[in-house]
């Protein structure tokens, strides 16, 4: 079998490292599937989501003029939606339905559903009074405005 960039191989786990995981694939070759490559989430370790002889599939991303052939399991997913039933998420991905806005004052979180301009206008007014705070407490460690220099 011709290994072509873009075509779909099947393969097994053969070693895992900090920077992802070797797979032998068909006709004798190994591909390299790095760790971006591996799940639209954030990889922290390679083995919560790969392990040491797993049959995967995955796609041919690139192969490069030494030979070396990179794989991508990420990709894979985005052309099979179905591969997982819905309303069950996989275990390692995170479900995340709103975004969240940061609240201070210890209390839940609001969600966001300020426009552009209202959050430029309140990142602004933040700015101002820190800026203002800033100086009212350097000016005085200074001795402040219209404090006299003794000779």
């Amino acid at each position: 079998m011709v290994i072509e960039v873009g075509s779909v191989v099947e393969g097994v786990v053969s070693r895992i490292t900090n920077f992802g995981a070797f797979i032998d694939i068909e006709g004798g070759k190994n591909g390299l599937v790095h760790i971006s490559e591996i799940s639209d989430v954030y990889v922290r370790d390679v083995r919560d989501f790969l392990s040491e002889g797993d049959k995967v599939q995955a796609k041919v991303i690139n192969i490069d003029d030494r030979g070396k052939v990179a794989l991508s399991l990420k990709q894979m997913k985005k052309q099979t939606p179905e591969s997982e039933p819905s309303g069950t998420p996989s275990k390692n991905k995170a479900v995340r339905s709103e975004r969240f806005e940061r609240n201070d004052n210890k209390k839940a979180p609001r969600p966001v559903s300020a426009s552009f301009e209202d959050k430029l206008s309140k990142f602004m007014k933040e700015s101002d009074e820190k800026l203002a705070d800033w100086k009212r407490k350097t000016d005085s460690k200074r001795g402040g405005r219209g404090s006299r220099r003794s000779d």
